[in-house]
């Protein structure tokens, strides 16, 4: 007797694992979204500065940012015109919780008329994150 073949799902290509960097003051979000990215199998540098982070897209050839807009030593928005001059091939994904001079909503609207590819608002979740990330790295 014949019988047809059991259907199987296909499983989804695995993405090519991205070099990130992410950069936020607060190091325990630094810390969070590494742990995150990085069990998706990420290659994640961390920043706690804007400097810090321009620096290690000058030196490393980096996928994906993910950075905060308030933040000393050269704010997110700084390094977001200097990314986008130094290396046209990193997206960028802002964050924000808001900071002493410029809400939240404000500040990701300006993020993203200067170059940021893609904003979110803090406090975000894992999930939202990650959607955010994939929006940004698909093709």
């Amino acid at each position: 007797m014949f019988s047809l073949p059991k259907k199987t799902t296909p499983k989804p290509a695995a993405a090519k694992p991205l070099a990130i960097v992410v950069a936020d003051d607060v190091e325990e979000i630094q810390e969070l979204v590494a742990l995150w990215l990085g069990d998706l199998g990420h290659s994640i540098r961390r920043a706690s500065t804007g400097r810090e982070l321009i620096e290690l897209v000058r030196e490393h050839a980096i996928d994906l940012v993910i950075t905060d807009l308030a933040m000393p030593g050269g704010d997110g928005l700084d390094a977001i015109l200097s990314i986008n001059r130094i290396s046209l091939a990193t997206r960028i994904l802002a964050v924000s919780g808001g900071g002493p001079c410029l809400p939240a909503a404000a500040g990701l609207r300006v993020a993203k008329g200067i170059g940021a590819d893609e904003i979110l608002l803090k406090p975000f979740d894992q999930r939202k994150l990650i959607a955010a990330v994939d929006r940004l790295t698909r093709g």
